[in-house]
């Protein structure tokens, strides 16, 4: 398996410097990527995540049809589509799940607790229990997010000192 750090990088876009030997070990089989987008098969934005996201993985030596296979399931965001493809994608095995929704997220982690889950962008995944911490996720959930939401309150602290007069958003 993938180890979980790894493939952050990866979602991130950013270089791993695996040795040769362990890039050439990795390449041996296919490896298989359950994926469940948060957009629609059609969204223009979804489609521009997902190859940038591909081709991450293609220059750290991850290569479409060659030795790795996505296997995508579209939800619309529909929670009855969610659930039962969390459970068809954890039936087919595969080596790694991805998704950036939280109900989604929360789907595959009712399903298994082997597989490795990682979420991209995911609002507040500490407060949603998906994670106990983002430095520590433990278990097989792991991933990022936009917001630090330790940080927001800095946040309000800075437009009072910039802009004083702002009592309240309308």
């Amino acid at each position: 398996m993938m180890k979980r750090r790894e493939f952050i990088t990866a979602l991130g876009g950013a270089a791993l410097p695996w040795p040769l030997a362990a890039r050439a070990e990795h390449m041996e089989r296919m490896r298989r990527i359950g994926v469940m987008p948060p957009g629609t098969e059609n969204d223009s934005d979804t489609q521009a995540r997902l190859a940038a996201f591909r081709l991450a993985l293609e220059r750290l030596g991850w290569k479409e049809g060659h030795n790795i296979r996505f296997e995508y399931r579209w939800t619309s965001g529909n929670p009855e589509l969610i659930r039962r493809h969390a459970a068809e994608l954890v039936a087919s095995a595969p080596d790694l799940l991805v998704t950036g929704i939280t109900p989604a997220v929360q789907a595959l982690k009712r399903e298994t607790a082997t597989i490795p889950i990682v979420f991209a962008n995911v609002a507040d995944p500490v407060g949603s229990g998906l994670v106990p911490s983002l430095a520590k996720p433990r278990a097989n959930v792991t991933g990022f997010t936009a917001v630090e939401y330790t940080i927001v309150g800095k946040w309000l602290e800075l437009l009072k000192e910039l802009a004083p007069e702002t009592a309240r958003w309308h």
